[in-house]
């Protein structure tokens, strides 16, 4: 634009008119490209559980407030805990905005440990948004001894998991390694509902699992008291069971911290939806602003409390932070971690 000559007040209004005309162009632009088209969300888990709920939720009203209210559509790729999904949002999904994925929240810790399934830098990945973080916490049945963090140093505990890679085997293990826990953990459980029926018939007396998990499956288990939360590994408490203690808060060392914050960040990511890569700019900002206004559709809103998903979204930049926050973790650190879990 040359400079203008004209009065100052002129030129003002000059300016703002322009300013006003480019940013109707641009919102035309993003609508134009979307009108017609369908989005696609891939979902790494599995149909029935938490990140597939919200997967579903998000799906059906994303697209309302996307500028040309694309279509949304929902599909399923499983495998690797999370890792098939992420290599291919990072490398074989459209770079145009119209792919986007609900991602595991420990991506950045499986890049910290160097998994060579991985072909992806979760830092690079265009984070949008998540409803809430997840807060995750060790329960124990209601018919068990243990009844508080204390029990764990002193009683004998069992509890199930999935795979040896997973947040529920690998937590228990470092309470185990740097806080003398008594807990013997059972791997090769399918996913948790199994877990949940080993704990009403008694095989085991407790589990790992998420905050909010528990409020979206399981309300008449908490109403009905049926599990008592020993430790948050999180963060920050939840606002709504802020008793039990944090991990981090417990942990001996500044190093030990620095293992159950790496930890803690994927609960706090909780459910991420993230774009690909190489997605121009605009559309990256109009994907973000149009996960805000879902947030705030009243529909939506309601929807979400009928399913009990707590809204405290964490949204763009911030969820960026917390990745660079965990990739950041010192070499020492990551290596120490790794072998406590050996």
């Amino acid at each position: 634009m040359k400079p203008c000559t004209l009065a100052f007040s002129t030129c003002l209004w000059i300016f703002a008119v322009t300013a006003v005309t480019d940013k109707t162009a641009h919102a035309d632009a993003i609508s134009d490209f979307y009108t017609g088209k369908t989005v696609r969300i891939i979902n790494w888990a599995e149909a029935g559980g938490e990140y597939d709920v919200h997967g579903r939720l998000v799906s059906r009203y994303l697209g309302k407030h996307i500028p040309g209210q694309p279509a949304v559509v929902h599909q399923t790729m499983t495998g690797g805990g999370g890792i098939v999904a992420a290599n291919y949002h990072f490398n074989i999904a459209p770079k145009d905005g119209t792919s986007l994925a609900i991602l595991v929240g420990t991506l950045a810790l499986f890049q910290a440990f160097g998994d060579k399934a991985i072909k992806f830098d979760a830092a690079q990945f265009q984070w949008i948004g998540t409803i809430a973080s997840t807060k995750e916490n060790v329960v124990a049945w209601h018919t068990s001894s243990v009844k508080s963090f204390e029990d764990l140093r002193t009683h004998d505990f069992i509890t199930g998991a999935s795979g040896r890679s997973s947040p529920s085997f690998m937590v228990p293990t470092l309470m185990n390694q740097l806080l003398g826990t008594r807990i013997k953990i059972v791997p090769g459980y399918p996913g948790g509902s199994q877990i949940n029926v080993a704990m009403e018939r008694g095989e085991v007396h407790g589990r790992y699992n998420t905050w909010s998990s528990w409020k979206v499956t399981k309300p008449d288990w908490l109403r009905d008291k049926k599990i008592t939360v020993l430790v948050h590994q999180a963060l920050a408490a939840p606002a709504d069971n802020p008793g039990p203690p944090l991990l981090i808060d417990l942990a001996k060392t500044e190093d030990d911290k620095r293992i159950f914050e790496l930890m803690a960040i994927g609960s706090e990511m909780g459910r991420p939806l993230a774009a690909t890569p190489g997605i121009p700019p605009d559309r990256l900002q109009a994907l973000i602003g149009a996960y805000k206004k879902m947030l705030a559709d009243p529909e939506f809103v309601a929807e979400a409390a009928k399913l009990n998903i707590e809204i405290d979204p964490i949204i763009g930049d911030d969820m960026q932070k917390l990745v660079v926050r965990a990739l950041s973790t010192p070499a020492s650190v990551v290596d120490r971690m790794k072998k406590l879990l050996e």
